[in-house]
């Protein structure tokens, strides 16, 4: 029997990369909603057996070992709070969730690329307020004009958010995938509508 499940397993390691596990804060908050805090089960697992989390909620598959059998938390809760950044870090992604996924030219949404206002061949720096989300057809009409030469405007003047401003943009974006239990925990702080 046991080789038949080990044999199994090893067949079969998908299937249980198929169950992460929401990580919040010990404050009930996610980590991060975009991209979502989630743990593969293995980590899940294994902070719960080093006594680092709680468990809120779990799925109804098991996972054994020699000596024990457990269901796979889909829900884990920090012990100890772990202080938010406030600092942003200038990435692509942190643009992209700034600017909304959407070209500060035209609207567009997919195939994104950045562009500096004040192009970098005019003495433009690489910044949060020089730096914006465009698509490749308004990238390229632009070149390195100015938006006046090249008759274009901004949707929104480029800025660097606060840490709190991308946490609140992440819950406008979640994953393809939202498991039942998470949903509590993911908009509880969200403003109820009237």
């Amino acid at each position: 029997m046991d080789g038949d499940f080990r044999t199994e397993f090893t067949r079969k390691p998908a299937s249980l990369k198929q169950h992460p596990a929401l990580v919040l804060n010990a404050d009930y908050r996610p980590l991060s909603y975009y991209p979502l805090s989630l743990w593969p089960w293995q980590e899940a697992v294994k902070a719960v057996w080093l006594d680092r989390v709680d468990i809120v909620a779990e799925y109804d598959t098991f996972v054994h070992s020699p000596t024990t059998k457990i269901k796979i938390p889909s829900v884990v809760v920090l012990k100890d709070y772990v202080k938010p950044q406030k600092r942003v870090a200038f990435t692509r992604f942190n643009l992209f969730l700034r600017d909304q996924f959407s070209c500060q030219y035209c609207g567009s949404r997919g195939d994104l690329t950045f562009d500096h206002v004040v192009p970098r061949a005019r003495g433009g720096v690489t910044s949060w307020e020089n730096v914006v989300a465009a698509c490749g057809r308004c990238n390229l009409r632009k070149g390195a004009k100015s938006l006046r030469q090249a008759g274009m405007s901004l949707r929104q003047a480029p800025r660097q958010p606060g840490a709190e401003e991308l946490r609140n943009l992440g819950r406008k974006f979640p994953p393809n995938y939202l498991h039942e239990s998470w949903l509590d925990f993911l908009y509880w702080d969200a403003e109820l509508e009237a």
